[in-house]
């Protein structure tokens, strides 16, 4: 730890001497005069600048020869040289090495066919180890431009989401071309380019959210409505000092919309997070892609990531930036104006997405009860509990509402939506789910209401008989609620179904709420009266079985199938216990059942969305 001390107090001292360097330089050049004519000294702006990008390079390729260094001390490998990277050349600093990739010529027919890049990627072999470290120290020098550069580069335009006077960035691809001219290569022939801007403050302060972006577990939680499935493959550093200033992981990830309608994009990427002398924390993924030639991905990510920036009192300013060249042809068209507004993946969403969980965390965190909560939860640690577990059902919600390649869809026809994909999977030894055949259910489908319309109505408990046959008709009553975010629809709520039958007992009902101004959810599971009286007492929610359900809004990206009318995208998922055996055989008789209450469910929201009393 000494050394690391030593050595990066030696790093900072050559930084300052550079910087020196560097304004004399300035001053020098600023009073230069041409000895013939007077004016300035064009002959010596010259070679200033050449003397710029020499000292530039020299400064990344110091950067990544301590990379190079660091990552050796944990794979165990020499420190390796980079003969690509002429110490006197005035190439600008973002084409070092990645030149060496060579043009992509590959058409998308070839590419990987679905999962098979979650399934079949390893770790990168030694020998490309040195190229992944120079692409993401170019990836990150990219990023930090991306980041700090407005126009030409970014062109500011309305937003198709939700919300008046909102605008949305986006970058201007000619100007992209000639500011970075070689990057990872040409785009591939076949793909289209999705690239966005946006930034927010977030109340977490910056190291915490550098550690969520950095733990691959922490992230895919975070962004469980984002990231569908991820693995750390290889680390080739682990930073230095104790935090992840300079840890580098190659990774691999998928990433979703909440409807079975739109296809995942898988990514095999590096990550890199760097401490900047500004105080700055940035992290950017860059695509291996071009590491493995005989495959063509659907989906690559050019340099993307965050700038975090630390403020007072906790807060961090988030700066987001997502660019790829993506082939989207397998989107349903109702969700295509969605997608291509950069409102499915962009960098809005991922913001809006940090934001909402950064509330929901800093609201698990509160010691006290606040005011808002109110109903039978009677001791801070019966509220943590109750968090808790509604976010193992959120997280459960969406890793099963997607289209990802981690599960097989089969679609049935015929049920009033567009179409009703079902899938199953057997439970067994598992405290957090109810034992044997679990059959999962989920459509999608366009409504001519605006998503805040859709949610607040399925929401309420008042409305709730309208559309959710299990309570048949009977009583809703909130008896319990947890305020997690600004928006008064953010929220945890225990409820309880008084049965107008009176032969059957009354059921309890987790629900958590949530919104941004990208989408949202409304979410629920049955629960055992017994054991939600052992969370609201603290104890431990992991041994609470639960079957979510639910409904995720979108907005639908400009009028949808009816541009202009600002709709709704709304997907329904259930998961049903049909069989407490998971060793017997799923029955033609349980499908038809589920398919049966997924359409009528359908039915009765469309229905009540057509009456303006119900809405």
């Amino acid at each position: 730890a000494q050394h690391e001390r030593h050595e990066n107090s030696e790093l900072r001292a050559e930084n300052e001497k550079l910087r020196a360097d560097n304004i004399r330089y300035k001053e020098a050049l600023g009073n230069a005069t041409c000895p013939n004519c007077g004016g300035p000294a064009s002959i010596g702006e010259m070679s200033f600048d050449e003397q710029h990008l020499r000292i530039e390079n020299a400064r990344l390729r110091e950067e990544i020869d301590r990379i190079s260094g660091i990552a050796a001390k944990y794979v165990g490998k020499p420190m390796l040289t980079y003969p690509n990277l002429p110490p006197t050349s005035p190439t600008r600093s973002l084409d070092i090495g990645v030149g060496s990739f060579g043009p992509q010529t590959g058409l998308v027919g070839e590419m990987y066919s679905a999962g098979d890049l979650l399934r079949s990627v390893s770790g990168p072999i030694d020998a490309d180890k040195p190229m992944i470290i120079e692409l993401a120290v170019a990836a990150m020098e990219e990023l930090v431009r991306m980041a700090q550069t407005g126009e030409p580069l970014w062109i500011t335009g309305p937003d198709p989401g939700p919300g008046p006077d909102s605008s949305i960035e986006t970058l201007c691809e000619e100007e992209y071309v000639r500011t970075f001219p070689r990057g990872i290569g040409p785009k591939p022939l076949g793909l289209t380019t999705e690239a966005s801007r946006e930034s927010a403050v977030v109340i977490m302060n910056h190291i915490n959210l550098v550690e969520i972006l950095m733990d691959v577990n922490q992230w895919t939680n975070v962004f469980a409505g984002l990231v569908s499935r991820a693995l750390t493959l290889d680390v080739l550093s682990t930073g230095v000092a104790g935090n992840y200033n300079g840890a580098l992981q190659v990774m691999t990830a998928e990433f979703q919309v909440p409807s079975p309608l739109v296809p995942t994009r898988e990514n095999y990427f590096v990550r890199y997070c760097k401490h900047h002398a500004d105080g700055t924390w940035a992290v950017v993924d860059v695509s291996l892609d071009n590491l493995r030639p005989t495959s063509v991905s659907r989906c690559r990510r050019r340099p993307s990531g965050c700038l975090i920036q630390e403020l007072p009192n906790g807060y961090s300013k988030v700066t987001w930036i997502e660019h790829v060249e993506v082939d989207d042809r397998g989107v349903h068209n109702i969700y295509k104006p969605l997608v291509n507004s950069g409102l499915a993946f962009g960098a809005k969403r991922w913001v809006a997405v940090l934001d909402r969980q950064c509330e929901r965390l800093a609201s698990a965190m509160a010691n006290n009860i606040p005011t808002g909560d109110i109903g039978v939860i009677t001791s801070p640690e019966g509220r943590k509990s109750m968090l808790k577990l509604a976010e193992r059902m959120v997280m459960s919600f969406c890793a099963g509402v997607g289209a990802s390649t981690a599960h097989t869809w089969t679609t049935l026809s015929g049920s009033g939506a567009d179409d009703v994909r079902v899938m199953t999977r057997k439970s067994i030894d598992d405290p957090g789910r109810p034992p044997g055949i679990v059959l999962s259910a989920a459509t999608s489908f366009w409504l001519p209401v605006p998503p805040k319309r859709v949610f607040d109505f399925l929401r309420d408990e008042n409305s709730r008989s309208e559309w959710d046959i299990l309570s048949n008709g009977g009583l809703v009553q909130e008896m319990a609620h947890i305020a997690n975010g600004r928006d008064p629809g953010n929220c945890v709520s225990l409820l309880r179904v008084n049965s107008g039958n009176s032969s059957q007992s009354n059921m309890l009902i987790l629900q958590e709420s949530s919104t941004d101004s990208t989408g949202s959810y409304v979410i629920y599971a049955p629960v055992d009266i017994v054991a939600m009286n052992v969370v609201l007492s603290g104890g431990d929610p992991d041994y609470v079985a639960l079957l979510p359900s639910g409904f995720a809004i979108l907005p639908d990206g400009g009028g949808g199938i009816n541009v202009g009318t600002g709709g709704s995208l709304l997907t329904v998922a259930f998961q049903i216990l049909v069989d407490s055996v998971p060793t017997a055989k799923l029955s033609l008789g349980s499908v038809a059942t589920v398919n049966s209450l997924i359409k009528c469910t359908v039915e009765r929201i469309k229905t009540a969305v057509a009456c303006d009393s119900a809405l």
